[in-house]
């Protein structure tokens, strides 16, 4: 399933989050401006609801003038126009008689503020047994007379009825006063709102999945283009590598170190190619030579010195396949780990000076003189692992001199290393096959092959024990000074 795309994965969540936020986002604007809009209405209820309480502050109708009808002003002294009159104290009906009514004047200056055919605003007032007293605007018609709340009403209190916004407020004598104002068009507003919300978050939503996907698939491509080299390189195309376009994030990165794994793959497999080829060929000619002896001889009679012959032939090619089968096995044993002895205090000069006494009879028989400086160098190893390298050194050395040469060895110790020098005065080897004179059966002087006794294993062995003892082993080759070997082991 499409689940299972790292691609997808990484979209759906992207989209979750998105969505998420939008929704979020959306649900909290319109909130508040629906919440901005709310309070704009009650604070512009409040303030007309002011004047109708001020307006509703005289004395009962019949008191101290006579009775008065409802909106009538009420004649009053000359002389109480000069001085404000106190508030009336609040009525107390005495018991078996009807309610008495206060006086409604609204001035000309704030009954503007209910006028007009476009003022959404209307007022009710409510006289203490419940009647009508006085209203604005048709709509207030179906307006209900609000019940005290647990204040007794005598504080500003908001309510909604019928779509509209409404506050009202009791009087301590007992009347009601209402206003309110239509929420149609602050409702058509927030609608507009939302439908504006909505489109912009599915704009923003669109925009932001489309992105998503497009960085989902340029980050998800270097992974392909890994899967796809990976595919050729199973199927035996080693020479492919991933097309690396940046290499600043982890993926290309990451791509970066896979082509160097598979350069190091390929070149890997080349040499495990060369190295089957070579064992191959250096085995086959022992054996050619055993059959071709043995069917010689059997071919007819023979006397008792041709057998004997034939049989110091055959001796010599199986003899020269057990070094070589012995030099294998001990390279797989080192690849191996597996041949690693005790590790133990040593002295490389003497190792050094065995190696030379043991390789002195070759020496003597090419007329190689040895000119040898040996200096106490201590180390920790597996001391014949390294008496072995140094006896391998010194039999290429000796090998591949001219007649009569030079070959100098020298110890030494640094501040964290051992070091042993092998110098001869053969010919030079070229410096584009350095780099390969430690592979397995690999000989820079192809004219020599076959006929020193080697077969090419011995600087590979050499380099592999050093490895294991986490050393290193150089060569510099000059013509006309001959070639240096030299080897570095730590101290510990």
């Amino acid at each position: 399933m499409f689940f299972h795309s790292i691609r997808w994965q990484l979209q759906l969540w992207h989209a979750l989050i998105l969505v998420a936020v939008l929704v979020g986002f959306g649900f909290t604007a319109h909130r508040l401006q629906r919440a901005s809009e709310l309070r704009r209405v009650d604070l512009e209820l409040q303030q007309r609801l002011g004047p109708l309480l001020e307006a509703l502050r005289g004395p009962p109708a019949g008191e101290r003038g006579g009775p008065g009808r409802l909106g009538e002003p009420r004649p009053r002294p000359a002389q109480s126009v000069e001085r404000a009159r106190p508030e009336p104290p609040p009525l107390r009906d005495l018991p078996g008689e009807p309610p008495r009514f206060r006086e409604f004047r609204l001035g000309p200056g704030r009954g503007a503020l209910f006028e007009g055919d476009d003022n959404p605003f209307y007022y009710v007032i409510w006289s203490r047994d419940g009647s009508l007293l006085k209203r604005s605007g048709p709509m207030t018609l179906e307006t209900p007379r609000p019940e005290p709340g647990d204040g007794r009403g005598l504080v500003p209190e908001i309510r909604r009825f019928a779509g509209d916004r409404q506050v009202y407020q009791f009087t301590p004598p007992g009347e009601c006063i209402l206003v309110g104002r239509s929420l149609g068009p602050e409702l058509a507003n927030l609608r507009q709102l939302g439908l504006w919300l909505t489109g912009l978050g599915a704009g923003v939503l669109g925009l932001g999945l489309a992105g998503g996907w497009w960085l989902a698939t340029r980050a998800i491509q270097p992974i392909d283009d890994i899967s796809a080299a990976a595919a050729r390189i199973a199927a035996g195309d080693l020479s492919h590598r991933i097309n690396l376009q940046t290499t600043a994030n982890e993926l290309g990165r990451l791509a970066a170190v896979l082509n160097s794994t598979f350069a190091r793959l390929e070149g890997a497999f080349e040499r495990q190619q060369r190295f089957t080829a070579d064992a191959s060929h250096e085995l086959r000619t022992p054996i050619a030579v055993i059959l071709s002896q043995t069917q010689t001889i059997l071919a007819r009679e023979r006397t008792g010195a041709d057998y004997r012959e034939t049989l110091a032939a055959c001796e010599r090619a199986a003899q020269r396949m057990r070094r070589l089968t012995e030099s294998l096995l001990r390279l797989a044993r080192l690849d191996g780990g597996t041949e690693a002895g005790p590790r133990i205090r040593f002295d490389l000069g003497e190792i050094a000076r065995e190696s030379l006494d043991l390789v002195q009879p070759l020496a003597g028989e090419r007329q190689i003189r040895i000119h040898a400086e040996l200096q106490p160098a201590s180390g920790m190893g597996d001391a014949d692992q390294v008496a072995q390298a140094v006896t391998n050194l010194l039999t290429n050395a000796i090998q591949h001199n001219v007649p009569s040469g030079q070959v100098g060895v020298a110890t030494r110790r640094d501040p964290k290393s051992i070091v042993l020098t092998v110098t001869n005065t053969g010919r030079a080897i070229p410096a584009d096959e350095l780099p390969r004179i430690f592979e397995r059966f690999y000989r820079a002087d192809k004219s020599r092959a076959g006929t020193t006794g080697g077969n090419g294993l011995g600087l590979a062995i050499t380099k592999a024990i050093v490895d294991a003892h986490v050393g290193t082993l150089d060569v510099v080759s000059t013509p006309g000074c001959g070639t240096t070997f030299t080897l570095r082991l730590p101290t510990a």
